[in-house]
């Protein structure tokens, strides 16, 4: 059974001051309803601000991202009615589009417009807090050419990225909503609102899907309706029938003038565009020869992308793809950090391999230093000679190490000599932790393989 999907996502501006106003844009760290004025809660008689030129801006470089057409033409703001209380003018503030006739991943960007955001309305307590009431959106719709939920999470993960890649959105979780529109061959088509990150819309949409088909296996039909994703339980409930766009009203603001977005405009932003993550993902993958997963993990932010680049000019390209896609990545998600907030400098990794294959340090040593730069912030260098971590290069001491864990553990020397050879890795682990990791583990292993096998002659 063909499933048809499309997208609207909205994403908040990271601007300072909103759309049509100057009140701040900060609305979580802040007391309810004290960034706001009479503008941005719809007083009567208040009048819009010319719009905000850097939210502007921004959208047009959004759409740039996706390879989009922009509009030349002039255009207008317009007025969408509807009636809820985060919405206290009653209606909401819309560009027609900027931008039309994009791609990502072969799927079509239809339209990307901005907009002002509604304010954020508890329903438990009926209480409305206006600080969010004004803040800049880009709004963008893809054609419905997504056909299943995993089509659709992975193209909302990349959207993510292309994103976070213009530094145009803002920063902290949680401010992207989407709207999706699905239908199944033969039935209706439902939308679905209220979803606020990409794993919501991608169980909503196995939840719809589900749906739809129980109700068409029972001869029932499927209704053309708006549905909320209720995310506490992962379901979806009608919330009213499915509106068309002259239910909204739209009407152009008399209060505000046309956008007119110039040429010189569009070719300021091209030249300041950076380039996608999709495309730089490609590109690593012919100028470096690095394998594909790798290029992948490495795009997905672009200051960890960046630093690759930097590391791959001193260090070869495939370890250092390695080592990031290994080691820099585990330290970022274990602090729950990204690169640019990590305090790991390109420098710092360039001159820890560089210690590592001097032979200066240990694979291990490599690690536990790498664990401490979101800590320390300081050269590896430093916190080696700091903590005498410099590889033990004395053989006799090593030799000597050596023999005490033989020694302390005879039963995994009977258990080597009786054919299991792990044992010896078991001793290896020993040395290891008697020399603090400063051993070559290499340089361990033949010398306890030599004196093990050396009893058994």
């Amino acid at each position: 059974m063909k499933i048809t999907i499309g997208l609207e996502i909205h994403e908040q501006i990271a601007t300072n001051t909103k759309l049509f106003c100057n009140c701040s844009t900060s609305y979580r760290e802040v007391k309810p309803n004290s960034n706001i004025c009479e503008i941005c809660t719809g007083m009567p008689g208040a009048k819009p601000m010319p719009p905000n030129r850097k939210a502007i801006d921004a959208a047009i470089e959004i759409a740039l991202m996706f390879n989009c057409e922009i509009i030349q033409e002039p255009v207008y703001i317009q007025r969408k009615h509807y009636s809820y209380p985060d919405l206290p003018s009653g209606y909401q503030r819309t560009s027609l589009p900027i931008a039309k006739n994009g791609n990502l991943l072969g799927i079509g960007i239809w339209e990307v417009h901005f907009e002002e955001d509604p304010g954020k309305y508890d329903p438990v307590t009926g209480r409305v807090d206006y600080n969010r009431s004004g803040v800049p959106l880009v709004e963008i719709v893809t054609a419905p050419q997504l056909h299943s939920p995993e089509e659709a999470r992975n193209f909302l993960r990349e959207l993510t990225k292309v994103l976070q890649y213009t530094g145009k959105t803002r920063e902290e979780g949680g401010t992207m909503r989407v709207d999706t529109n699905i239908s199944l061959e033969g039935g209706a088509r439902v939308e679905i609102k209220n979803i606020n990150s990409v794993r919501g819309a991608y169980k909503a949409l196995l939840f719809e899907i589900t749906r739809q088909k129980n109700l068409m296996t029972h001869g029932r039909s499927v209704k053309r309706e708006t549905r909320a994703f209720i995310e506490s339980q992962m379901i979806t409930r009608a919330m009213r029938v499915k509106e068309e766009a002259e239910d909204y009203r739209y009407i152009p603001d008399p209060d505000l003038p046309p956008v007119a977005i110039t040429n010189e405009k569009i070719e300021y932003i091209k030249n300041i565009l950076p380039e996608a993550p999709h495309l730089k993902e490609k590109r690593f993958i012919v100028e470096y020869k690095i394998k594909a997963d790798d290029a992948k993990i490495i795009a997905s932010e672009l200051e960890l992308a960046n630093a690759f680049e930097k590391v791959a000019m001193v260090i070869p390209a495939q370890q250092a793809a390695s080592w990031i896609r290994d080691e820099v990545r585990r330290i970022l998600e274990y602090n729950g950090i990204s690169f640019k907030n990590s305090g790991i400098e390109p420098d710092y990794i360039i001159e820890l391999l560089n210690m590592m294959n001097s032979g200066k340090i240990t694979v291990r040593t490599a690690k536990k230093v790498m664990e401490l730069l979101p800590e320390l912030r300081k050269s590896p260098r430093i916190i080696v000679e700091e903590n005498s971590w410099v590889k033990i290069s004395d053989e006799n001491y090593v030799e000597a190490a050596c023999e005490d864990a033989l020694k302390e553990n005879p039963g995994a020397v009977k258990d080597y000599l009786s054919g299991k050879r792990e044992a010896l890795n078991f001793i290896v682990g020993r040395v290891m932790s008697k020399t603090r990791g400063r051993a070559d583990p290499a340089r361990v292993l033949e010398i306890l393989r030599k004196k093990v096998e050396g009893v058994m002659k």
